[in-house]
């Protein structure tokens, strides 16, 4: 896939931080339709003006991605007024941390954070999927999961939990794709590290992993999805975690993390109250 030009794009949490900007770069690139899911009513109107795109290339509608029967909904929408979609960018996520887990409330905390960042991508996709496949033109699902889904980290449990379940499943649904013969259709998992949008204020960098700059994240996860690419993990340095747990025992691997001061990157988070991507 050379570009989305003449092509439907989808973007849930699509009206601020990464989500916007993928939006941003969808209509800049010529796309025929965007779709904007976002559960916050006036963030979601207030970016639909601001974009400028004509009437007939944004639809955008109320969601919350927790709930089944509203993205049911959304999605028969969206096939009856442009036929369906052959981009799908799951970006909608949320981030409750600086907290131990036994000290957290599982309904506000354990239970969102699961219905959000990890069943909501499933959701959206099983509403979309058949239609790709059914099509057989080139088409992309796209899940920004999180660096966090790759190696434990305090103060984050359920983050964590929810970023490592989101990325089996995408991961997975690949292989399914490949399995069954639908090359078409594309899988990109994306694991950033924390990324400036505001969601995660106060969170810390590490040794070789900075802070990560939005337009930075969307233009390599852009590259990747229109590539096919499977997995993008930024920075590259993350996956060092993943040699280590290969080679060094457990206790030796927590040590140096410690030292690093990886695993007090969240001691002092605040997030921003809305907790939209």
């Amino acid at each position: 896939m050379e570009s989305v030009s003449g092509l439907r794009v989808l973007v849930t949490g699509a009206a601020m931080g990464l989500g916007r900007l993928f939006v941003e770069r969808a209509i800049k690139e010529g796309a025929a339709s965007v779709v904007m899911w976002d559960v916050n009513e006036g963030a979601l109107n207030t970016a639909a003006d601001d974009l400028g795109a004509t009437p007939d290339q944004v639809l955008s509608h109320v969601v919350d991605v927790r709930d089944l029967d509203q993205i049911r909904w959304a999605a028969d929408d969206v096939r009856e007024s442009i036929g369906g979609v052959d981009v799908v960018i799951n970006n909608a996520g949320v981030v409750r941390g600086n907290r131990y887990f036994w000290e957290t409330d599982v309904e506000t905390d354990a239970r969102f954070t699961m219905e959000v960042n990890a069943l909501a991508p499933m959701y959206v996709a099983r509403e979309f999927l058949p239609g790709m496949i059914e099509a057989g033109r080139p088409a992309r699902l796209v899940t920004i999961a999180s660096a966090a889904g790759l190696t434990s980290n305090p103060r984050m449990a359920a983050y964590a939990a929810s970023k490592w379940a989101a990325i089996g499943w995408s991961d997975s649904v690949r292989l399914e794709l490949e399995q069954a013969g639908h090359d078409h259709v594309r899988v990109t998992t994306v694991c950033p590290y924390y990324t400036k949008t505001g969601m995660f204020d106060g969170a810390r960098s590490a040794p070789l992993l900075p802070l990560l700059e939005p337009d930075d994240v969307v233009r390599q996860s852009w590259s990747a999805m229109l590539a096919g690419k499977p997995m993008l993990v930024m920075p590259q340095t993350v996956l060092l975690s993943e040699t280590m747990k290969g080679i060094l025992p457990t206790g030796w691997r927590d040590f140096v993390a410690g030292r690093l001061g990886i695993y007090h990157t969240m001691d002092d988070f605040t997030g921003r109250p809305d907790q939209q991507r």
